[in-house]
């Protein structure tokens, strides 16, 4: 029986978005400008870069082409007729928002079609009422933060306070989330996500989408680092995801890196946290060699998006897609004759953007298998065309949005 495994490169955006402009993001293109940066040899504010981006096996899926089908541009350095291994599609995002649980949970088949509660850019971010609630709930005499920040930023401008007080660094972002950085053995750990837990239960009222526990280590600003223990708090999918739907039809269903927090940890049969990009690889190997026939195995490569894309580090980014790409014939080597691999992204983060958050933009759609006849699959109106196309392959009954993908 066929497996099914799917790659979300966070935040690998190919721009193009048709509604871009109502997020402030009209023109925002993730690999189109990072690839330009390249071929023109720019510098920015982590270093230099020279020759072009060298992704050779994400461009022989269709990387290239998916990104000229979205936008009208194919990305500087790419090859115009490559000898494709895979199919490809471009896909726009229907959900309301352009943050991960939108992405990922529009990906497994359920479109966020409501608005999340989002805190103000102002200072402070968050309403009076709910900060008295937290200190009330839990004892604590304050917080610090109450605002949107960078999460390395913030770390460097309160982290010895914080030390100091014991008053956990609260911030947030444009997207829908409550953020909580904590010392891990000065605050401690468990206390950090009995806080975490705490905050959720007061804003999941406000539709705000996730609580996150951001924890970190070192003792002065120059030192602190975060750590692989966060763990995110998140408001449950309104409906069965393409994970659900997996297990609930007696399916082996692996989630490894945060793919179990974005949706509530509802459908895994089986979490396997990692930290960073080559760890998140390296579990994905380990896991697919015991993936069950008829199993699916889902992984979210986070550093695209939390080390270079909010950090507008256009050299780290470029130098991150080159090493997954590096990496991928590894895996593609081990896989069955009936697998399916399925690439995406759940939205973009272009380094080259103004501000620190994620971009409204279109996202690839790259299929590999032996049983996958290379070409163009077009441009898909939905991000759930990606989670149909899994369940009509491992042969599950379809969700409510989206159609699968002709293979053939």
């Amino acid at each position: 029986m066929a497996r099914a495994f799917l790659f979300v490169l966070d935040s690998v955006g190919i721009g193009g978005a048709p509604d871009a402009s109502a997020f402030g993001d009209e023109g925002a293109n993730t690999i189109g400008h990072i690839a330009k940066a390249c071929f023109e040899g720019k510098a920015d504010k982590t270093g230099v870069r020279s020759g072009d981006l060298f992704v050779p096996n994400l461009e022989a899926l269709g990387l290239g082409l998916a990104a000229k089908n979205a936008c009208g541009d194919l990305p500087k350095g790419f090859d115009a007729s490559p000898t494709l291994s895979g199919r490809y599609a471009n896909a726009i995002e229907i959900s309301k928002g352009k943050d991960t649980p939108s992405g990922h949970w529009e990906i497994a088949g359920v479109p966020v079609e409501t608005d999340w509660g989002y805190f103000p850019n102002t200072e402070p971010a968050f309403p009076e009422k709910l900060t008295n609630a937290i200190l009330k709930k839990t004892g604590l005499t304050g917080i610090l933060g109450n605002k949107h920040a960078s999460g390395t930023t913030v770390l460097e401008e309160l982290g010895e306070e914080h030390i100091k007080t014991g008053w956990p660094i609260c911030y947030t972002s444009a997207d829908s989330v409550f953020q909580i950085a904590a010392h891990e053995t000065h605050f401690g750990l468990d206390n950090l996500y009995e806080l975490c837990e705490t905050v959720f239960e007061l804003t999941a009222p406000m539709n705000i989408g996730r609580v996150i526990a951001r924890p970190f280590i070192g003792e002065t600003s120059s030192t602190f680092e975060r750590t692989g223990n966060r763990r995110d708090f998140s408001i449950e999918p309104p409906h069965a995801t393409l994970l659900e739907r997996l297990k609930e039809s007696g399916r082996d269903v692996i989630a490894v890196g945060k793919i179990a927090d974005i949706y509530a940890h509802k459908g895994p049969t089986k979490v396997v946290k990692a930290n960073g990009n080559a760890a998140l690889g390296l579990a994905t190997l380990k896991e697919a060699k015991t993936l069950s026939d008829g199993g699916f195995l889902m992984t979210n490569f986070v550093d695209f998006d939390m080390l270079f894309g909010h950090r507008r580090d256009v050299v780290g980014y470029a130098d991150a897609l080159e090493r997954f790409d590096q990496w991928l014939p590894e895996f593609m080597q081990n896989m069955r004759p009936d697998d399916l691999l399925m690439i995406t992204a759940d939205h973009g983060c272009d380094p080259t953007w103004r501000g620190v958050d994620h971009t409204r933009e279109q996202v690839p759609v790259l299929i590999y298998g032996g049983n996958v006849r290379p070409g163009s699959a077009g441009t898909r109106q939905t991000f759930s065309d990606i989670g149909e196309t899994i369940a009509a392959y491992l042969g599950i009954n379809s969700g409510f949005h989206g159609s699968p993908i002709d293979l053939i």
